[in-house]
């Protein structure tokens, strides 16, 4: 009796983590289990001293990081005083700041953000940026931006 309370009891917590990541049986069988074919990807290592800086404008630099058709990597270098011009995209977009301290415009709010910080500009909201001490940004990007890949 003691062990079918305990049993229960564990499968009770279980069950929810299951269901919360889809985590049941039959999801991975080879019937049910389908591949997302890319059109577009990088190679699965990406090396910061073998990877191109392109110029972004302004004097601001990018380096394509890892991609596929949902999701970039970019990282973003700026010098002191330069200026991420107001923009906005059909693109969802994470920023980390990796290192300096920035002055951001995301819709109508301006905040001061560094290294260690980081920002969510939801789809088609402008924004922008002012660098007030040389750092890197890493953007994430959901779909990739394939406008950033040299045709």
């Amino acid at each position: 009796m003691t062990k079918t309370i305990k049993f229960l009891a564990l499968i009770a917590l279980v069950a929810p983590l299951m269901a919360a990541c889809n985590c049941n049986a039959s999801q991975n069988t080879e019937e049910t289990t389908t591949e997302q074919v890319m059109t577009q990807q990088s190679g699965n290592f990406i090396f910061a001293d073998e990877t191109e800086w392109h110029d972004a404008g302004g004097g601001v630099e990018r380096q394509i990081l890892g991609y596929n058709d949902n999701i970039m990597m970019v990282k973003v270098k700026f010098d002191k005083g330069e200026v991420g011009a107001m923009h906005s995209h059909p693109h969802t977009q994470v920023t980390y700041v990796a290192s300096g301290v920035f002055e951001f415009t995301v819709g109508d709010v301006t905040k001061i953000v560094k290294a260690g910080d980081a920002l969510y500009k939801q789809p088609n909201i402008p924004h922008g940026c002012v660098c007030l001490e040389e750092g890197i940004l890493i953007d994430c990007f959901n779909p990739m931006r394939d406008t950033f890949l040299e045709k």
